[in-house]
């Protein structure tokens, strides 16, 4: 079945209404057939519904639905982005291990790597996309997580995700890919070796910036890394907080389910079965509308890497970019997503370039339907100093677009009067 065709179809057979739509199951809990129907649930002797804060019906099938779209094994909907981050760390490193993360990371991730998770013991070390050799030097016995973004925000870098993936695998090592800014309609990961995708549902998948949510989604047969590697003895051993339950033994995806009766139980970020109706919505178009955000974003790049104020502009299908190559081989039909980023040549500029704007909105978010202005120093990665900055590829010169589905004469005439203003 091809990707727009799942994106219509899976997760949903038609209930004894025959009704079209999903339906939103809007409540709290579920009646049990009986007693020992009700003890089944609970120690997995039957799947079903238990309570909203561990399944919903409707949120099954956007879980589903954007699995199969990444083809994956299985997928956790949860409240936002950063909580699909967060619970697949927390998933896989406790106190005294570390992960291995990219520099080119979106701001909030960053802040969580490295302040947030060093208060629960977990060490961040950081390595360059582009740089192998330093990211295998950085792995010892404690090292649980190599986590990357596929697409990059706000650098628009392309990671080598094969090349990651080789060197984690050698070390028996699982891969979490941030697949949000690329999403799967672009980019599946699991096609080139990686273990986890995360994505802040916020962003493309809803489209028209209606809804917070995320996913977590595990890749098929990820159980036969799990089992018996030391590094994940969580997974192979029993499970007191739930029966003695051994994850690898369960004829479930694993990562995905300790996700489920542990965290997601525990924790409790999870996403509302409104918010869970909206993604599927958003999800029947998602390939129409990247392949229109990828083609606006491409002709505003070409105009702004011709014009004589910009200094670099950062988009991976212009021929001239570091990471062309790249986005050809990881991107579905050399599509590279809305997001783009360029610089000028000080902070005063950046942000008088960003005030003079008249059709792009001035708004911390990418993914709408609507065209997005900001300027990430100021912003979103407002609490890096400006070698952290420089670090990550946010110099204080740059400003990111979101490219929407507006016109894309429009577009460039609207940040041609910027320019020059």
């Amino acid at each position: 079945m091809d990707l727009q065709t799942k994106a219509l179809h899976v997760g949903y057979d038609k209930d004894s209404s025959g009704a079209m739509a999903v339906p939103i199951y809007q409540t709290t809990a579920y009646e049990f057939r009986d007693a020992q129907h009700a003890a089944n649930l609970f120690a997995l002797k039957e799947l079903g519904f238990i309570y909203t804060r561990l399944n919903n019906p409707t949120t099954d099938v956007f879980e589903k639905r954007f699995a199969s779209l990444e083809g994956g094994a299985a997928a956790i909907a949860t409240s936002s982005g950063m909580s699909a981050i967060f619970y697949a760390i927390a998933n896989a490193a406790a106190a005294g291990d570390n992960i291995l993360c990219a520099k080119q990371l979106y701001g909030g991730s960053l802040t969580l790597n490295t302040h947030t998770l060093k208060r629960f013991g977990i060490e961040a070390r950081y390595f360059d996309v582009h740089d192998m050799n330093a990211l295998e030097s950085l792995i010892d016995d404690k090292t649980k997580v190599i986590f990357f973004e596929s697409l990059t925000n706000p650098s628009i870098d392309v990671a080598d995700i094969e090349a990651i993936t080789k060197i984690a695998n050698k070390h028996g090592i699982l891969t979490v890919v941030d697949n949000t800014v690329a999403t799967p309609a672009i980019c599946r990961p699991f096609e080139f070796g990686a273990d986890v995708t995360v994505h802040s549902a916020s962003k493309y998948t809803t489209g028209q910036g209606l809804a917070i949510g995320g996913i977590l989604v595990e890749r098929n047969d990820l159980v036969e890394k799990l089992r018996a590697n030391p590094r994940y003895a969580h997974f192979n051993e029993p499970d007191v907080s739930y029966h003695g339950l051994v994850y690898v033994d369960v004829p479930l995806p694993p990562f995905t389910l300790r996700t489920r009766l542990s965290l997601l139980r525990d924790l409790g970020a999870v996403v509302s079965p409104f918010n869970s109706w909206l993604f599927i919505q958003g999800i029947e178009t998602l390939s129409l509308r990247m392949r229109e955000h990828s083609k606006n974003a491409l002709a505003l790049a070409e105009f702004l890497e011709s014009h004589p104020s910009v200094k670099k502009v950062n988009y991976p299908g212009l021929k001239s970019n570091i990471n062309y190559k790249n986005a050809q081989k990881y991107f579905e039909d050399g599509l590279c997503s809305g997001l783009l980023s360029f610089e000028v040549g000080s902070l005063e500029e950046a942000v008088k370039i960003v005030n003079a704007t008249k059709i792009y909105s001035l708004v911390v978010n990418i993914g709408d339907s609507k065209s997005i202005i900001t300027h990430p120093a100021s912003t979103t990665h407002q609490q890096l100093n400006e070698d952290e900055l420089k670090a990550c590829g946010v110099p204080s010169g740059l400003i990111r677009i979101s490219c929407g589905l507006e016109s894309a004469k429009d577009l460039i005439e609207d940040m041609k009067q910027a320019l020059e203003s």
